[in-house]
């Protein structure tokens, strides 16, 4: 039988504990994923008692006020706090999504938070999002145009602007990719849902004249077809987005272009 180990430096241990103090039946324990490079030592998971009558609904508000009033060395990402920006993607009760609209009211057992899975983490919630980044530079995400520009915009009928509903509101978080396995175990080659959906996002832009190169691009072992359709993508997706779905798109263009 196979056994797998792990690093010792890997194995995540319990940390710290700060307890409220004041009592309240609306205290609720948050387990927070605690790792700093410099320290090199293992990550840990300390335990954060918070008062949920003193601060605002949201996941993020939590953070904020342990970051504030706890313990000032908490490090995490944000930004728009409304779901746009996608700065502050994490692992929240094992499902990858945005704690400024994840409401803590929807997590009825122990609530455990961690940085997005199976990326370099570079302290606590902090994840190093650089190969993805450069994995959206590849696809080059612009209108792409051989014909001279017209004197006026760029006109689009209705239903070709339908097209691209489902695709453009993506805020690359990276919430489906890092939870996909097939990304997890290639991610040097296999673009990864969140990509890809933003592939298929100019592939039907009725503005863009190099679809055909852009299906071709993609026609490969690893860029498009590591995929085998888990479907984490869709189902964690804080957008309601469907990876899966574009990706399909994706397969069935490039097999109609043949």
């Amino acid at each position: 039988m196979a056994r797998f180990r792990l690093p010792a430096d890997s194995i995540v241990k319990p940390g710290k504990t700060f307890m409220a103090e004041k009592r309240s039946r609306n205290n609720r324990l948050f387990k927070i994923y605690r790792f700093d490079p410099e320290q090199q030592d293992n990550p840990q998971l300390n335990t954060y008692e918070v008062n949920l009558d003193e601060c605002g609904p949201m996941v993020l508000d939590v953070l904020i006020k342990i970051k504030n009033e706890i313990d000032p060395g908490l490090t995490f990402r944000r930004s728009c706090r409304e779901g746009i920006c996608g700065s502050c993607a994490m692992n929240i009760d094992g499902t990858n999504t945005l704690a400024c609209t994840k409401p803590v009211a929807e997590i009825t057992d122990e609530i455990k938070i961690y940085p997005l899975p199976h990326q370099p983490v570079l302290k606590d919630l902090v994840v190093d999002l650089s190969n993805l980044y450069r994995q959206h530079a590849s696809i080059e995400p612009w209108i792409k145009r051989q014909s001279p520009d017209p004197e006026r915009e760029y006109l689009q009928s209705p239903k070709q602007r339908e097209k691209l509903d489902g695709l453009y509101e993506c805020i690359l978080c990276a919430c489906c990719s890092t939870a996909c396995p097939s990304y997890w175990w290639n991610s040097d080659r296999f673009l990864g849902p969140a990509v890809l959906l933003q592939a298929q996002r100019w592939i039907v832009d009725s503005r863009d004249e190099a679809t055909q190169a852009r299906l071709d691009a993609l026609n490969d072992t690893f860029k498009l077809y590591r995929c085998h359709t888990i479907m984490n993508c869709t189902n964690t997706c804080p957008k309601g987005l469907n990876p899966a779905k574009a990706i399909a798109e994706i397969k069935k263009s490039i097999i109609k272009q043949k």
